[in-house]
């Protein structure tokens, strides 16, 4: 059962960087909607990675509590083992992948916020941001 379990958690882990991956390509060439459309099915492959490691954490505490006299690493199998390091390796590079798209909703964010600004400069009255009278690119006439 901890197999099946480590096999689901790895396909999970990897549907989740191929569409971080598509992400970043879509982010790139400024396409929202692509990226809006996959956000439920990224939800949704996060929380299905989250129940299959809570599974694979019980099915061990299960075999240490079994046998309390023996290390872990002798109680797992070979293909058990390649699976824990093939998870390992792919959290980090959904780590690296994240961060990388992180940046990069960073950066279009600040560019967005900065035109708009400069549209409709604002200015701080107490602790609420207005509208300012001066922009530099727009102009209203009533």
């Amino acid at each position: 059962m901890l197999s099946h379990h480590l096999e689901g958690a790895l396909k999970d882990l990897r549907e989740l960087i191929e569409i971080t991956d598509a992400d970043i390509e879509d982010i790139k060439k400024a396409h929202n909607t692509p990226q809006f459309e996959r956000l439920s099915l990224k939800e949704e492959k996060l929380k299905s990675f989250e129940s299959k490691k809570a599974m694979i954490d019980r099915e061990i505490a299960v075999l240490v509590q079994n046998n309390p006299n023996r290390e872990l690493s002798s109680l797992l199998s070979s293909q058990q083992h390649e699976y824990l390091a093939q998870l390992k390796e792919e959290i980090s590079n959904l780590h690296k992948i994240n961060k990388r798209y992180a940046r990069l909703v960073l950066v279009v964010s600040n560019l967005y916020n900065e035109f708009l600004e400069k549209l409709v400069p604002t200015e701080m009255q107490g602790y609420q941001k207005v509208a300012s009278k001066e922009s530099k690119i727009l102009q209203v006439r009533v």
